[in-house]
């Protein structure tokens, strides 16, 4: 049975060495499990008995493009206006325990492998009527409409309806769980999960005008990020802006699985921030 890490706050002891694997570069930023302590968490505006890890935020020069948070709603927690900035989408993936959703009205219950896909402008209220904390991912972007295409619709799903496609010629041991299609251009991002089998590799460097946002849902690697090879695992969350080049070799000796963020479908932008136009 697939399970998803999820941080169990608190604060580390101080007798525990310091010296750990958090780093920030020109290219990526690597944000260990370790990290993931109770004095880096922050509140929001609108929420009751939530508290979360910001782990991505749109940076002049990094990442423009989305911002990801790791969420923790305990029993009786949630909003009913959960979105201030009325032009963002949003994903959400459960990792633990279960919400109620719900989506211009309707009704939903997400518990593990849960994703739901909220549209710009869409109505939507959250919380949590179980007896043990919720936590879930949550990724926001900006829209970006397309002339002649109409805006996408709201869904809610789970990875365990959803068959893995495997890369070409990898004898199935890298494939993506996708919860949307690639040739549908309504989407401007895309949120899947990557799963590494034992002896699973991305054979070259990537390197892309796509940002990521990864974070390990379950297991082990090495991971190339830049001009680095990091061991990563469970809980551990990379950022990488434009250009990044990455690769990754899964050695197991179980699966490689992390959520994946990416923009896609869009013409780069000739004006404004980060451009030459006015």
């Amino acid at each position: 049975m697939t399970s998803y890490h999820a941080p169990a706050g608190g604060l580390p002891p101080q007798t525990r060495l310091m010296t750990g694997r958090a780093v920030f570069t020109e290219a990526y930023a690597f944000i260990p499990r370790g990290v993931f302590s109770d004095i880096v968490t922050s509140a929001l505006p609108g929420w009751s008995q939530t508290k979360l890890w910001m782990i991505a935020r749109p940076m002049t020069g990094f990442a423009e493009t989305f911002s990801q948070y790791v969420m923790e709603v305990a029993p009786g927690g949630g909003s009913d206006t959960p979105e201030p900035e009325a032009g963002a989408q949003s994903v959400l993936f459960v990792t633990h325990g279960e919400i109620w959703l719900s989506l211009d009205g309707q009704e939903h219950e997400l518990g593990p492998g849960g994703y739901a896909y909220i549209p710009a402008g869409c109505r939507w209220r959250l919380h949590n009527g179980s007896h043990e904390p919720a936590r879930f991912h949550w990724v926001r972007k900006l829209y970006e409409p397309a002339p002649g295409v109409a805006p996408p619709a709201a869904f809610v799903t789970n990875e365990r309806e959803i068959a893995p496609v495997a890369m070409p010629d990898t004898g199935g041991r890298w494939a993506t769980t996708r919860f949307v299609d690639p040739a549908d251009l309504a989407h401007d991002m895309h949120v899947n999960i990557v799963t590494f089998q034992p002896g699973g590799l991305i054979p070259f460097e990537e390197t892309h005008v796509m940002e990521h946002g990864l974070f390990v849902l379950e297991g082990k690697a090495v991971y190339k990020l830049n001009r680095d090879w990091v061991e990563v695992e469970a809980g551990d969350f990379m950022w990488l802006r434009a250009y990044c080049p990455q690769a990754c070799y899964a050695a197991g000796p179980g699966p490689f699985r992390y959520l994946l963020y990416k923009d896609v479908n869009r013409h780069a932008k000739l004006r404004g921030p980060g451009a030459f136009g006015r």
